[in-house]
């Protein structure tokens, strides 16, 4: 649990920069959050207790610059309290400390295995995930989980969440036209769940399949229809 030893004074999050405006050196900085994002908007449409932000200052003390991931989620909380949506993640304002953070190492190395892993590991997020493609004789994907206090690397591919009830993985996909490996949340048995581009296609071949059977039995009927005029019978007069 997050103690604050804070000034009687305490700005609100629209009095707070969103981010600390520091532009992404990769492109995957916002696609791979941006489509777990996707993801549980589709799987977590009807509920309205979470947050995942993107690129989103996370403020602990209103004298100290905000700890900005590539991606957070929260639980617990309103996941809109006004249509203008969140400027920032304000602690003192929200009382819930993320639950899950990401960070996607990019082409230049910011300080994911140390500074900002200590920092989370003091803030109390559960859940610090590490992406990097480039690795080469490490996984791609870190998972650490906070435990008494400190962080301790989980095993697995995809690594399953309890708290949150997903399990976070990579694996390679199609996402925004682009075939790579992508991450992903599953459920508790390892299945994938689907994007959105995905589900969209599913549902369509749904309904192909429902149509192509609609139309199957429309001919059987049709057929039952001449066989029974054959025998001299009437079908449209059948009691």
């Amino acid at each position: 649990m997050l103690e604050y030893n804070l000034p009687r004074y305490l700005p609100s999050a629209e009095e707070l920069p969103d981010s600390d405006e520091t532009p992404v050196d990769n492109e995957l900085q916002e696609l791979i959050p941006g489509l777990l994002k996707a993801i549980l908007l589709i799987l977590w449409s009807e509920r309205m207790d979470w947050l995942f932000a993107i690129d989103m200052g996370i403020y602990y003390h209103p004298d100290k610059p905000a700890i900005v991931p590539d991606g957070f989620l929260s639980l617990g909380i309103e996941r809109c309290y006004d249509e203008e949506l969140r400027p920032s993640y304000v602690l003192w304002d929200e009382n819930v400390v993320p639950i899950f953070v990401l960070e996607v190492v990019s082409q230049n190395y910011r300080k994911e295995y140390t500074t900002k892993l200590d920092e989370y590991e003091a803030l109390g997020v559960l859940y610090y995930v590490i992406y990097s493609s480039r690795r080469r004789r490490k996984p791609h994907l870190e998972v650490h989980k906070l435990v008494n206090g400190k962080y301790e690397l989980q095993e697995g591919n995809p690594v399953w969440l309890p708290e949150i009830g997903l399990g976070i993985g990579c694996e390679r996909g199609n996402y925004s036209g682009v075939t790579r490996e992508w991450m992903y949340w599953y459920d508790k048995q390892g299945k994938r769940y689907l994007t959105p581009a995905e589900q969209i296609k599913q549902e369509a071949q749904r309904a192909q399949q429902e149509a192509q059977r609609a139309q199957q039995a429309e001919l059987r009927v049709q057929q039952l229809a001449e066989q029974l005029r054959a025998l001299g019978i009437d079908p449209d007069n059948l009691a």
